[in-house]
């Protein structure tokens, strides 16, 4: 049997109001790519917290801008990319401070990336100063 690659791509306005729209994109191609209830809901919550990171910090609230998702799976694994043309980062520069030092002083915010690599199964991020931003997630299906 030949192993078919199916793709699928959702582009959204940089707005808080889309998440949803990209939560429902990412649930349907999970459960199409035969992912289980589990593995679905941690998709669900990486790709989330990801496009939510660019609409915050990337593009900086500004609405005019666009957060593409990418997805493309075959029998093995889901693959799915976030794109942005937002201010990059590296997140080799990120402090990784303890969890529960982050947790005693009450900070909101430096997990993203963390969780986001604890829900996947691989993630890598790659960023073109001025051009683009892609984080690459992976989940393999079961």
């Amino acid at each position: 049997m030949t192993d078919i690659e199916r793709k699928f791509l959702l582009t959204v306005p940089s707005s808080t109001a889309n998440l949803a729209l990209i939560r429902e994109f990412v649930v349907a191609v999970g459960v199409q790519a035969g992912l289980g209830d589990a593995d679905v809901g941690k998709l669900e919550l990486a790709v989330d917290e990801a496009c939510a990171n660019v609409m915050e910090h990337a593009y900086e609230h500004d609405e005019t801008k666009e957060v593409v998702v990418r997805a493309t799976f075959d029998r093995e694994v889901l693959h799915i990319i976030v794109e942005d043309t937002g201010r990059g980062f590296d997140p080799s520069r990120v402090p990784q401070e303890k969890l529960d030092r982050l947790i005693a002083a009450k900070q909101s915010g430096g997990l993203g990336m963390r969780l986001i690599k604890a829900l996947m199964d691989e993630v890598r991020y790659e960023f073109i100063p001025g051009q683009k931003n892609e984080l690459h997630m992976l989940k393999r299906i079961r």
